[in-house]
């Protein structure tokens, strides 16, 4: 079966690829997920959970930064400039992987205090929680296209099956 790019990067380089890209980032995110229900529902914004949540935001953002520029550099440009994509599946998974660096980076510039200074605890509160739901909808959606064969999605595909058969 042929892989997206999403998937090649996993698999290559094993065990290292999938820990740097895939690893690292979903722990610090769902560390921030899990935290944040617990946050949301006992709504005390100060204590363990909420540090391990700040944490895990402030890390994943800046962490999933570098992600986004070295793959930028390395991947996303020389595949665009060369014309390698793989066909829509393979640049969907790509692109909402990196699209995960707004809501990542977004919760980190929120805890680091350098974005809604002037909000109260109560809207900051809704606007982390929009931001991990944002980052587990698009991380989802680059895990499921990344898993397809790429050239399901493109035009001149035949469809599974129907390879034979005539108009």
């Amino acid at each position: 079966m042929n892989m997206t790019h999403y998937m090649g990067l996993l698999a290559d380089n094993q065990p290292w690829n999938l820990l740097l890209f895939m690893a690292i980032p979903v722990i610090l995110a769902e560390t921030v997920a899990i935290t944040e229900l617990f946050i949301l529902f006992s709504r005390k914004l100060d204590g363990t959970l909420r540090q391990i949540n700040r944490f895990a935001s402030i890390v994943g953002g800046v962490y999933f930064t570098g992600v986004f520029i070295y793959l930028m550099k390395t991947a996303v440009i020389p595949l665009t400039a060369s014309g390698g994509w793989l066909g829509a599946a393979d640049v969907i998974a790509v692109g909402f992987y990196l699209s995960g660096i707004i809501p990542l980076g977004g919760m980190a510039l929120l805890d680091l205090g350098l974005i809604c200074k002037a909000w109260d605890d109560e809207r900051k509160l809704k606007l982390h929680a929009i931001f991990v739901a944002i980052f587990l909808v698009v991380a989802h959606i680059a895990m499921i296209f990344g898993m397809l064969d790429p050239t399901l999605l493109m035009s001149n595909a035949p469809m599974a099956g129907m390879e034979g058969m005539s108009h």
